[in-house]
């Protein structure tokens, strides 16, 4: 693979792309999935930490001495046994810390927006190799339901579909749609029906911590931090930075085509989610999306 120059969890964390670089993001990162199950591959691990920006190819070009200048000569720390006794002979005196290449969302053009998918530790054939819901290791934050409600049900591509959406949201906001401070899978799954709606009724009557939530007709309990429906949630978490930032806000109609499609996206009930063929073909892919992966593709 060729060397990458960051991962887009490091560049936009606390900070936001530019609203065209955005698009060519999601352009790309979902033309990458649509073409992983056109071949018959679950990703099974999608966030931002594992998709990388390609290395801009004016490195190649520069000297050493350019290089040095434009980001900065070596660091070096030493390195000392921890019991103070002298190193071995093979053990180097010192080390160098890794470059850093990347720089804030802010500072991206469209120029920047070629990314790479990576981390094909999860991948898997979902039909010469069932993956249980149990055996999901998506994080939480992108994890779908389904692996939590369905344990003993092979995933298929629809788990991609969920957690490409919310990749696709932490792209183009501040903050994700799901929040990924929480480490508790109950914590998650509230936050989803708060955000989405109700769960379907087997699911809701199998959650064993539904009680700490919600009452028995799924009103929450008082007391508790109730979240933003998914309307409410992109103007707190996306619009609103936008603007505060100049960071280029979203329209009435590129806002109502990217709610529809999350909603899609985000269905809980795996089978009624859509392919990412047909995720390529929704009005905000053709209208907006695409058409800026395509300016961003001839700059790279």
């Amino acid at each position: 693979m060729t060397p990458a120059r960051c991962n887009l969890k490091e560049v936009s964390f606390s900070h936001l792309f530019p609203a065209e670089v955005a698009r060519a993001l999601v352009g790309g990162l979902t033309l990458a999935i649509a073409y992983m199950h056109s071949r018959g591959i679950v990703h099974g691990d999608i966030h931002l930490g594992n998709i990388l920006v390609k290395l801009p190819s004016s490195l190649n070009h520069l000297s050493i001495k350019q290089l040095y200048e434009e980001y900065g000569h070596p660091e070096t720390v030493p390195i000392t046994h921890r019991n103070g006794k002298p190193l071995p002979p093979n053990i180097p005196a010192k080390a160098v810390l890794p470059l850093y290449l990347g720089k804030d969302a802010e500072e991206f053009s469209l120029s920047d927006a070629q990314i790479r998918l990576s981390d094909f530790g999860e991948t898997f054939n979902p039909d010469l190799e069932p993956r249980l819901g149990k055996d999901c290791h998506t994080p939480l934050a992108a994890r779908p339901p389904d692996a939590w409600f369905e344990i003993q049900t092979s995933l298929s591509y629809s788990a991609d579909i969920w957690s490409l959406a919310t990749a696709i949201w932490e792209i183009i906001g501040m903050k994700a749609i799901f929040s990924s401070e929480y480490t508790s899978v109950d914590e998650v799954i509230c936050q989803q029906i708060d955000v989405l709606g109700s769960l379907p009724l087997e699911w809701f009557e199998s959650w064993g911590k539904r009680d700490l939530y919600f009452d028995d007709d799924g009103v929450p309990k008082d007391g508790r931090y109730v979240w933003s429906s998914i309307d409410g949630a992109f103007e707190e978490g996306v619009q609103k930075y936008r603007r505060k930032f100049g960071m280029g806000e979203f329209d009435g109609e590129e806002t109502a085509a990217f709610l529809d499609l999350m909603r899609r996206m985000l269905t809980f009930r795996p089978e009624e989610r859509p392919t990412a063929r047909e995720v390529l073909q929704s009005r905000l892919m053709v209208e907006w999306v695409l058409p800026d992966f395509e300016r961003s593709s001839q700059m790279g």
